[in-house]
């Protein structure tokens, strides 16, 4: 059997849409690498808070952002994340690095940094990569061979993102998700979009299978179509 041409993914969309578990199963059923960005985002913010680096200082954030040495797995199976050799993939996740990395991630030094680390990371990916994130279709990989974008309402992602963070109620778990997106978007440096290009999935109404069938379908009409 021919190994089939390397296919680049771009997986965007706001939090809470199901982007994780979607990419991370696609990945996995196709044999495709995997890559959350967003984990690299909370790496470096999570390096940022361990060092006593002021996060409301963008130029003190700018000047560390060259420091921390960040290693993403891309095994969809594990994603393991290192920084500075340090496993970091359950601190990355707390509450307190969840509140502070739209702060991190606006900085425009940040960005570089992170969104050079995604496309070494893609070019180097054998069999092809799916690549999840805000703004993988528009600025990190806007020449990827398929672009999908997940959406769902508000109620909907609170409710599954409450689900994930443990203790945390669906009305507050909202209020968070909201203010999250609404500074993901405004960002003057690579702000969460829809790329022109992107097909829209709106998981509102999907399980968690049917949005995997969905993507899976579209990844193998895009490779059976090269």
């Amino acid at each position: 059997m021919e190994s089939a041409t390397p296919v680049i993914v771009a997986i965007d969309g706001p939090a809470g849409t199901g982007k994780s578990s979607t990419s991370k199963a696609v990945a996995a059923q196709l044999g495709l690498s995997y890559l959350d960005t967003g984990a690299q985002y909370r790496a470096i913010t999570w390096w940022m808070v361990s060092n006593g680096i002021d996060i409301d200082d963008p130029s003190a954030i700018a000047a560390a952002a060259g420091k921390p040495e960040i290693v993403s797995g891309t095994d969809p199976q594990g994603p393991a994340i290192t920084v500075d050799g340090v496993d970091v993939a359950g601190p990355i996740r707390t509450q307190e690095v969840s509140s502070k990395v739209s702060a991190v991630s606006a900085v425009p030094e940040v960005r570089v940094r992170i969104t050079e680390l995604q496309r070494s990371i893609a070019a180097s990916a054998e069999q092809g990569i799916v690549v999840e994130g805000r703004d993988i279709g528009t600025t990190v990989l806007p020449d990827a061979d398929l672009k999908i974008f997940l959406t769902a309402s508000p109620e909907a992602r609170a409710a599954r993102r409450s689900g994930e963070l443990k203790g945390s109620d669906v009305h507050s778990t909202r209020e968070a998700l909201i203010k999250r997106d609404a500074a993901d978007s405004s960002r003057k440096t690579s702000p969460l979009a829809k790329a022109d290009d992107a097909v829209e999935v709106d998981t509102t109404e999907l399980t968690l299978a049917q949005v995997i069938e969905c993507v899976v379908t579209l990844v193998e009409e895009k490779r059976a179509g090269k």
